[in-house]
């Protein structure tokens, strides 16, 4: 077994299971892998030195770009939604019309902001925004060995490439799947394009992308990295699945979610800031068992 999988912050409910996924994902290569992930809160920092660091909507809502008016109706709708997002006595069900809501309001408040896209770079800039501890490693690792590298996420798509751009990280084999601004030919922000993509809807997201999938159809192994429930979903689109490992990362309301995520996660990372233990197993998945007990 990787000795970091025993770490105190490593959470799993069966570990042989996750030990027979491993073998069964290094018996077939790591040319038969694919990696799927969240973005806010899964490749980026959840908090450091006690300060909650900013979600891609986050880096937009303390931007200079946005007025304080925006700013304050922006927060209602996080003070009156996020709570729901992470009730763990609501069903998906439930939850899913009020969150294409908060999306929904969220994105018209914006769009009235007339944001210029010649200044999203410096605003990511001047964020708080940062990657996980190890996000070198992971990226560059994934590059060199040619495994993709799918994002889905319920953030802005152009402000999350901006970020992995700006840490020198947006390699090839990374491809994104977000809610993308749609600027008008002056670069003033009318609209948003496509489907919604919340963070209950990532399979529809996942589906719609079918085509996508088929280009990794000889890709059956699935790393799975996401730290929400609805996370869960995003690799309904893979063909022919042959093993899907999935780690979740347990950043907050710990005591009352833990269960739950024990429940529907292989791995569960409990308040973790790093990559650590992804990057231990990508690197034993390709064959570095340099990390092995």
């Amino acid at each position: 077994m990787l000795a970091e999988l025993s770490n105190p912050s490593v959470c799993m409910r069966d570990p042989q299971r996750v030990q027979d996924i491993l073998q069964s994902m290094v018996k077939a290569g790591s040319n038969t892998v694919q990696v799927i992930s969240d973005f806010d809160m899964t490749l980026t920092r959840f908090a450091h030195n006690g300060k909650r660091c900013p979600t891609c909507h986050n880096i937009l809502d303390d931007s200079k770009l946005i007025s304080s008016d925006c700013r304050q109706k922006l927060k209602e709708l996080l003070n009156k939604y996020y709570p729901i997002e992470i009730d763990s006595s609501r069903s998906v069900e439930e939850k899913l019309p009020l969150m294409v809501e908060w999306w929904t309001k969220a994105h018209e408040i914006l769009v009235e902001q007339k944001i210029r896209k010649d200044l999203l770079a410096s605003v990511v800039q001047e964020s708080d925004a940062m990657l996980r501890e190890g996000y070198q490693l992971l990226f560059d690792h994934l590059h060199e060995h040619s495994i993709p590298l799918l994002i889905f996420s319920a953030g802005i798509g152009d402000i999350l490439e901006e970020v992995i751009r700006q840490a020198g990280v947006f390699h090839p084999n990374v491809k994104v799947f977000s809610n993308y601004m749609d600027f008008d030919e002056s670069g003033v922000l009318k609209a948003f394009k496509g489907e919604l993509i919340h963070i209950y809807n990532k399979r529809e997201g996942a589906l719609l992308n079918t085509g996508h999938f088929q280009e990794l159809r000889t890709r059956p192994n699935v790393l799975l990295l996401g730290d929400s429930l609805g996370d869960l979903t995003m690799a309904d689109g893979v063909q022919d699945m042959e093993n899907i490992l999935k780690i979740g990362f347990l950043n907050d309301k710990v005591e009352e979610r833990k269960q739950s995520y024990l429940d529907s996660y292989d791995i569960v990372l409990v308040k973790d800031e790093t990559l650590e233990v992804p990057n231990a197993i990508l690197l034993y998945l390709t064959g570095n068992k340099g990390t092995e007990n």
